[in-house]
């Protein structure tokens, strides 16, 4: 072989590696908040319908669980986005760590109450017990006491066991909105859900947090994350749902087709992908008089310290000019 062939060649080769590493896909580990279900379909869409890909985004989606510490996983390195909280993330940013919420899923958080069918509303449960769990002691319960004037003697723990609610009538307890109602109604046992975000509650939902480090060094990454996430979500709601559905039963094999059809269908009824700002301003938007409301809520019941820079928590330039539609 001439010396002038092996020359072309071996440039050749180097070309092909140089546009392979152009081509390579930006890697990005997304941390879910729990088992793979309908509330996390938007990211399992962008994933099973090639949005991440043609994104140039190499995305891995890790399942969360009640084992699993993702703020922690998130600080460590081992994951680049998490599915947030904005209590979590503003108590995170008091003491001084290095995290934000750079879009939302949804504009409502997912926490409800579930009651039986005579129940009228949220403020229908004065000769209630009602049933909240450790976490939602320090979230939503100072919310629903302050506003309704419930009492810590109506409380009891909620073990994430159904049978009291079932056996007991004068019970309401802490719900999301496909989880225990898909239960009680394969029961056969006729229940309402009442939503907070519905009647004032101020989070946001299923948020896409991630450390400032990131949003510093690969903001592109960011934004592609985002865009390509929120596109998930329009076409898992409002298209086909099945590519992210297979992948969320290969995550969790306990995960049925009737329990994800049942939370698709309340998550469109509730409009907590495309209701409140997100009609007018498209979807993942955050605003901060929105973020702020949250955090005079937890200033007022003192879970945060007032002095806490608050608009550390959240950036808008990764959803700001986006206006994706879902209508």
């Amino acid at each position: 072989m001439s010396r002038h062939r092996i020359t072309c060649l071996t440039t050749a080769a180097a070309l092909t590696l140089l546009t392979s590493a152009a081509n390579a896909a930006d890697k990005v580990t997304l941390l879910t908040s729990w088992y793979a279900q309908a509330e996390h379909g938007g990211f399992y869409q962008a994933k099973a319908a090639g949005l991440y890909d043609k994104a140039g985004l190499d995305v891995t989606i890790k399942m969360g669980g009640p084992q699993v510490n993702g703020l922690q996983l998130l600080l460590a390195g081992e994951a680049d986005v998490m599915m947030g909280y904005d209590f979590q993330v503003l108590l995170s940013v008091a003491k001084g760590l290095p995290v934000i919420t750079i879009a939302t899923s949804f504009q409502k958080d997912l926490q409800g109450i579930m009651a039986h069918d005579q129940v009228k509303g949220l403020d229908d449960l004065k000769d209630k017990t009602i049933l909240v769990s450790t976490p939602g002691r320090s979230t939503w319960w100072p919310w629903l006491k302050r506003k309704y004037g419930y009492t810590d003697g109506q409380s009891q723990a909620y073990t994430f066991n159904l049978q009291p609610f079932f056996n007991d009538k004068n019970i309401v307890q802490q719900s999301y909105p496909s989880s225990e109602p898909f239960q009680a109604m394969q029961k056969g046992v006729p229940v309402k859900f009442f939503l907070m975000a519905d009647n004032g509650y101020p989070p946001y939902g299923t948020t896409m947090v991630t450390t400032t480090k990131f949003v510093t060094d690969r903001p592109e990454v960011a934004q592609r994350f985002v865009k390509a996430s929120l596109e998930g979500w329009k076409s898992y709601l409002k298209g086909d749902p099945a590519p992210a559905n297979a992948l969320i039963k290969a995550d969790n094999p306990k995960m049925s087709d009737a329990q994800i059809a049942f939370g698709i269908k309340r998550l469109n009824e509730l409009e907590v992908l495309d209701g409140g700002d997100a009609r007018t301003m498209g979807i993942g938007i955050i605003t901060e008089p929105r973020w702020k409301t949250t955090y005079e809520l937890m200033v007022q019941e003192g879970l945060l310290p007032k002095e806490t820079p608050w608009t550390k928590g959240f950036t808008t330039q990764f959803v700001k000019d986006l206006k994706i539609t879902a209508r």
